[in-house]
């Protein structure tokens, strides 16, 4: 039982790198030579995302200490950011950061050109 928990130990915390940084950055680059802007959107959203919530962690490490599922509750919440079927990173991107940017006077909204 000892080296099952250990084994699954293991394979939890390598997951984390590899669903927060590894894939993320093969799909980033695939992305980026890729044609398709919506791919660069996604992995750009990820990427603001993930530092947002890399500098909460630095901030409430005390206690995120506290919380012992928080490590599992992120390792999902990042799959869903990242996982292509789900476009997670996109999705909160659209709905939250980008309307709090224009709420703020952060992010101008787009003037469309008119035909002169």
């Amino acid at each position: 039982m000892t080296k099952l928990w250990t084994s699954l130990s293991a394979l939890h915390s390598l997951a984390g790198p590899v669903v927060m940084l590894l894939y993320p950055l093969y799909a980033s680059v695939i992305a980026i030579e890729s044609p398709s802007k919506v791919d660069d959107e996604q992995w750009l959203a990820y990427w603001i995302l993930y530092s947002f919530l890399t500098l909460s962690e630095l901030i409430l490490q005390s206690l995120l200490e506290w919380i012992p599922i928080w490590y599992t509750a992120k390792l999902v919440f990042v799959a869903w950011l990242v996982l292509p079927q789900f476009r997670g990173a996109a999705f909160i991107y659209n709905k939250v950061v980008r309307e709090q940017f224009k709420k703020y006077g952060i992010l101008k909204p787009k003037v469309e050109h008119q035909a002169e």
